[in-house]
Parts: structure tokens; C-alpha cells; sequence
């Protein structure tokens, strides 16, 4: 969600910043779940991606949805940027991607009902001004010159700085979606735990979730082009952070690593304050070039956390970030898998067994082999379809061992919102195979009916 942190005043010691993560531990009874997933707009008659002001834009459709569904604006400066309502939130991605960032909630089959909801306002305010959404993984067709630049001044510094850091990163901005999950812990060992297998374990969901074979209207080599990006951007901010899995690991090596990132910048009254390549550890000791004199606050810390970018991120929660944007039954079966194998100790402690004999550079080969192939990947000799037959299967154990019941007590569990990755799993084929085969079958090598078949 990239909007403004609210975390706190002046930093005065160095512990706040361990004290600021720790203060999200939470009792097993108040774990939630937060649901965020991000989908193109775009104008149905020319199939080009909507643009941020006039009759047809995102603009257009914040204000649709402010007026017409009851959600709160946000604004930067005079532009509407987004939208909150109920401990939710809508936020806007570089080029125009609609994300919702869902409230905390209990259970899955609530974070399901909120992604439905959300999708039946969102079309109903497309469909009267001619626009429709779809969720993938990267843009199929739109070039980089077509995608517009919503006006935040954080995306201006990053785009920037992207241009700076590697190839693809301007790609990773304007052109990619996700869907991601964050998740609670109770304790720092919890949060070790938790995050470990999270990362280790994320090229399963970069497997099950690929959405992405296309670029610039042809296929890429391929199955996640999101994913590839990540693998191929900024170092100091992405990865799956062996440190980790060593001896140590806390929240304390966690503040570390975040200190030793380059800023973005620091937001003061309104504005982004360009602090590109800066010390978060200089801003600190009040030596920031770019605010001499001044010390950061909980606030400007709550923000940098935002601006790194592994496999699994911590804040006050857990992110899984390794998924391709997708279907809507995609966007309830990724939380699905990560409550799963996180929220039930039994079925944390087997994934763990799992994946702790692992050394960086199999979770490294696993990574990348889910990017090239889903699940025909492989690396040392761990197949990622057998691995993601194995992790299905503890996913469902945990929330079987969760049984929390939906459609007052109609169903049982949750255990069915691992359906479409059931199929994967069955069938050898991810989403991105699928979309594959049409491409050389009955679409014959037409992407602009992807529009039709695959949009909300």
C-alpha cells in the first residue's frame, strides 16, 4: 500500500525501531488476515490501459466509488489517490494498477466476501463509463511509453531511481500486479519462524500463482514475468535474504538489514522530500543530506519499511510477496495456503521441516526455476510440482485444524478456497499455461482476446 505511514514521533533511541516491529505481536485469538490485490484498468472499446484524469480514468473511478459506494478520499496535494472505508483501503500503483489493500479480518471466507464485494463496486463503475479490469501478472500487450504516471510524488523519485538500479525496474512499476497476504505473529521466535518458511516456501506461490508469459503483445520466455523482474532488481532492497536462515535472526538483525537500504525519500506536510541513495543510519544521527539537522520520526521509519522489497517482508506483519495478480479465485486461495501453513503450529512446524535442510542456493534455484517454469521447474533436485503437492497438503491440515466455519456453519473450514491450486497441482498447469495454450490455439497469436475471456 503505498500511502503515508502513520507510526509515531521523534525517534529518540534506537530500540524504537525493534520496539516499532515488535509492538505488531499479537495473541493467537487476534491473528488476521489482510488481503492486497492489484488489477489493470483499462478502455473497452481501444483495450488501452485508462489513463489518471478525464471522462475515463482512474480518476474516474475513484470518484465513482467515493460517490456512489460511501468510501472516504485521500488526496496528494489536489488529486485523489485513493480511498478508505471500514479499515480498508484503495491505493493506486504507478501506472494506474487498482489495488485494495482489505481490512484485517478472522477468517478467509470474510476476506473472500471483501474481495467480492470490492470487485462488484469496482465494475459497476467501469461498466458505466466504458473501462473494465483484469488481473495478471504484467501487462500483455501495452508498452512501456503507453502506461501513464498516477501523481504521487513517491513514484516520481522511484521511477528515478528504478531507471538507475536495473533494467526492468520501471517494468516492476508501471507494468506488473500482484496479490499478497499479510499475516500476524505472537512472538519474535513466531516471527522468525513464520518468516523463514515464507520465504523459503514463496517460489511455490511464484509457481501456483504465474500469470505473466506475455510482453509487449508476444510470450517472454516466461511463466512469471513478475517474478523475473524481482529476481532481476535493485539487490539492496530484494531477494531471499539469507540472513534469515542464520544464527541470530530477530528483530533486531531484521532493523539491521532495513537500516543498510538506500532511502527513497522522507515525507514532510504534503511532499516527498527526494533522500534517493541516502542513510536511513545517517538520518538517525541527524545528517541527512537532504534534512540537515532533523531526526527521523516512528513515521519516516514505518515508511522506509515500505521501501524494501524481498520475497517476504516484515513490518508490524508478515507480507508474502510472491505471487502473480490473478482470477478472482486466485485472490481467495493465496490466503488460503499462507493461513494454512502459518496460523497452525502443527502445520508451521511441518513446513518448516520441510525446508530447513535447504541451503540459499537451493531457495535460490527454486526461485528462479518458478519464474522460468512454474511447476516444471526444478533446483537440486527438488521438483517444484512435487513440492507444491507436499505444501498443498499441510496447507489443508492447518486449516482443517483452524475450522473456521463460513455461511453460518455451512461449510466447515476453509479447506476449499485451495481448490484452484488443487488443479494446478492435478493437472501440471498454472494459469500462465493455460493462457499459453489459447495464445497458440484459438486465439492464434491474439492477446487482445484475453481482454474478453480473463477480465472481472
Amino acid at each position: 500500500m503505498s500511502i503515508p505511514q502513520q507510526g509515531g514521533g521523534p525517534i529518540e533511541r534506537s530500540e524504537q525501531l525493534v520496539e516499532y516491529i515488535a509492538s505488531g505481536e499479537k495473541p493467537r485469538d487476534a491473528w488476521r488476515i489482510g488481503t492486497e490485490h492489484e488489477k489493470f484498468g483499462y478502455t473497452t472499446d481501444d483495450l488501452l490501459p485508462l489513463p489518471y484524469d478525464g471522462p475515463r480514468s482512474i480518476k474516474a473511478m475513484l470518484e465513482g466509488l467515493q460517490q456512489r459506494f460511501g468510501w472516504e478520499p485521500v488526496y496528494e496535494k489536489e488529486n485523489i489517490v485513493g480511498l478508505h472505508r471500514d479499515g480498508a483501503n484503495v491505493s493506486l500503483e504507478p501506472g494506474g494498477q487498482l489495488e485494495l489493500s482489505g481490512a484485517p479480518v478472522e477468517t478467509i471466507h470474510q476476506t473472500c466476501d471483501e474481495v467480492n464485494l470490492h470487485l462488484s463496486e469496482v465494475r459497476e463503475i467501469a461498466d458505466k463509463m466504458g473501462a473494465g479490469f483484469i488481473g495478471l501478472g504484467a501487462a500483455p500487450i501495452w508498452r512501456q511509453d503507453q502506461m501513464p504516471m498516477m501523481p504521487k510524488g513517491r513514484y516520481r523519485l522511484m521511477t528515478d531511481y528504478m531507471g538507475r538500479v536495473g533494467a526492468l525496474g520501471t517494468q516492476m512499476m508501471y507494468r506488473t500486479c500482484t496479490v499478497q497476504v499479510n499475516l500476524d505473529f505472537g512472538s519474535e521466535a513466531d516471527m522468525v519462524q513464520k518468516l523463514r518458511v515464507a520465504l523459503a516456501l514463496q517460489p511455490v506461490a511464484t509457481a501456483l500463482f504465474a500469470n505473466s508469459p506475455f510482453l509487449d503483445g508476444k510470450p517472454n520466455g516466461m511463466k512469471s514475468w513478475r517474478a523475473h523482474i524481482w529476481q532481476n532488481l535493485d539487490d539492496a532492497r530484494t531477494g531471499m535474504l539469507p540472513f534469515a536462515f542464520e544464527d541470530g535472526m530477530g528483530y533486531q538483525r531484521w532493523v539491521d538489514y532495513v537500516l543498510d537500504v538506500p532511502m527513497y525519500f522522507v515525507y514532510r506536510d504534503g511532499n516527498y522530500i527526494n533522500a534517493l541513495g541516502q542513510s536511513f543510519r545517517d538520518f538517525l544521527a541527524g545528517r541527512l543530506p537532504a534534512l540537515p539537522g532533523e531526526v527521523p520520526t516512528l513515521s519516516d521509519w514505518a515508511d522506509h519499511l515500505t521501501t524494501v522489497f524481498p520475497e517476504a517482508r516484515v513490518k508490524k506483519f508478515i507480507e508474502m510477496r510472491g505471487a502473480d495478480g490473478g482470477p478472482w479465485r486466485r485472490l481467495c486461495a493465496l490466503p488460503a495456503l499462507w493461513v494454512g501453513l502459518l496460523y497452525d503450529q502443527t502445520a508451521l512446524d511441518a513446513a518448516w521441516d520441510l525446508v530447513k535442510g535447504w541451503d540459499h542456493e537451493t531457495r535460490e534455484g527454486l526461485r528462479r526455476a518458478a519464474a522460468r517454469e512454474a511447476l516444471q521447474g526444478s533446483a537440486n533436485g527438488i521438483g517444484l510440482h512435487d513440492l507444491s503437492r507436499q505444501v498443498l497438503e499441510i496447507a489443508e491440515h492447518g486449516l482443517k485444524a483452524r475450522a473456521k466455519s463460513g455461511a453460518g456453519g455451512l461449510i466447515a473450514d476453509e479447506t476449499h478456497f485451495l481448490n484452484a491450486l488443487r488443479e494446478s497441482v492435478d493437472s501440471g498447469k498454472v494459469p500462465a499455461d493455460e493462457l499459453l495454450e489459447k495464445y497458440h490455439g484459438p486465439w492464434h497469436g491474439d492477446l487482445d482476446k484475453i481482454y474478453a475471456e480473463y477480465s472481472y
